[in-house]
């Protein structure tokens, strides 16, 4: 075993002169172990609530999208919906119809955004995650609760629900009256009021594939895209490899396009992230306070240790091998500290996972009962790294400051 490494640690785990530096090894292997934990937790339980959103947003959009690369609709025809089912990895594929509309009551109106959906893709919303699933059939539509609230809808009242086009050929047909006769705002029944994820309850309408197209103006076989769901086992980003490859060896690249739930939702998944990773620099302060308390141990011992270093000095141990000593004691004191910080984080959130015994503060106002956790290996991965390279860059001046005392003359004239 090389030398400093071997003192290292007989430093680390040997018993120390001064009982002083030994509570200030323990409060420095406490902050870490505290801080490596507490980053975990949090950003476990962020993880927790970003795969709720996103399994509250799969239950009315796929994780996967075939658009239009250009315009608002195309076409496509059962053989070609055949064919895309059998592409590997895809499970289900549901046309859908999606714009937005103005929704109307007398002395109300409202932009919203109407979605028409499949038969199958309502079942499949009725039995995912959500308080209120919606409940919509023949010319009914359910509503976002957040919207049926604001313009104070109820089941059974009838709505005008059109396309904002129809706006300005109305404003055409002032001057071509012949056109008048192919003008009408549809009707639809509110048949429900759904409660699935805040962007869905605020502004959206959900309706049946023939009202949405009839709704929105869209011809016979014409859709906004189609909703590409994986089978179980397989990732979204695997499904949305083989879509584009698909796409590529069947000439359809620059027809449609491949849209992830994560690029049309950009804006709420960006702020996910940045509240994640803004939280793993805030709690990575409490591992500095802890290193900086290392640093002053570090100090102390070598402080204690000089007369050691001066016969080791004798012995034929150069600076780089003093330096060492005191970088690889810092080094086992953080890989100790975090890996028992890391255990602790996930024995508790293994048991959060498990029985969910830390509950929300408000059950009744939520769709879970208890704090969600999702751990991750990349997550373990970047907070291991990140405190051990500050506890190696902390220890850096005081294994300076031993490698300066154990060559400096003055040391050896008092040896003297």
């Amino acid at each position: 075993m090389n030398a400093g490494f071997w003192i290292a640690s007989r430093y680390s785990f040997a018993r120390k002169r001064f009982r002083v530096i030994n509570i200030i090894s323990g409060i420095s292997l406490a902050g870490i172990v505290v801080g490596v934990s507490t980053l975990l937790i949090v950003m476990s339980v962020l993880n927790g609530f970003q795969q709720l959103a996103r399994d509250l947003f799969v239950t009315v959009e796929s994780p996967v999208q075939l658009v239009p690369a250009e315009g608002r609709s195309m076409v496509v025809s059962d053989s070609l919906l055949a064919a895309i089912g059998k592409i590997n990895g895809v499970q289900t594929v549901d046309p859908f119809v999606e714009g937005q509309a103005i929704l109307s009551t007398p002395g109300k109106s409202e932009l919203v955004m109407v979605k028409g959906v499949t038969p199958d893709a309502q079942r499949r919303m009725q039995t995912g995650t959500g308080v209120r699933p919606p409940l919509f059939s023949g010319d009914g539509v359910s509503v976002g609760s957040l919207l049926a609230e604001r313009m104070e809808l109820y089941a059974g009242q009838r709505v005008r629900l059109f396309s904002p086009e129809l706006i300005s050929a109305g404003l055409q047909a002032l001057s071509q009256p012949e056109l008048l006769p192919a003008l009408s705002i549809g009707e639809a029944r509110v048949e429900s009021a759904f409660v699935l994820q805040q962007i869905f309850d605020d502004r959206y309408v959900l309706a049946p594939l023939s009202v949405g197209r009839t709704i929105l103006l869209y011809g016979k076989e014409r859709y906004s895209g189609l909703d590409v769901r994986p089978e179980s086992g397989v990732r979204a980003d695997e499904l949305e490899r083989e879509l584009r490859q698909w796409l590529a060896a069947n000439g359809l690249g620059g027809k449609w396009t491949v849209m992830t739930l994560e690029e049309k939702h950009r804006e709420l998944f960006a702020v996910m992230r940045l509240e994640k990773w803004a939280s793993f620099a805030v709690l990575m302060l409490v591992i500095m306070v802890a290193l900086l308390s290392l640093a002053g141990s570090l100090a102390m011992t070598v402080i204690d240790k000089k007369h050691e270093l001066f016969y080791l000095r004798c012995l034929g141990m150069e600076r780089p091998q003093f330096m060492t000593i005191f970088i690889v004691e810092g080094g086992l004191t953080g890989l100790v500290g975090t890996a028992l910080g890391s255990l602790i984080a996930w024995l508790l959130l293994k048991a959060q996972e498990l029985y969910g015994f830390v509950k929300l503060p408000s059950e009744s106002a939520f769709i879970i009962k208890a704090y969600p956790v999702s751990m991750q290996a990349w997550d373990f991965v970047a907070v291991g790294a990140a405190a051990m390279l500050f506890t190696l860059l902390v220890s850096l001046y005081p294994a300076g400051k031993a490698a300066a005392i154990a060559t400096s003359r003055s040391l050896e004239d008092k040896s003297e």
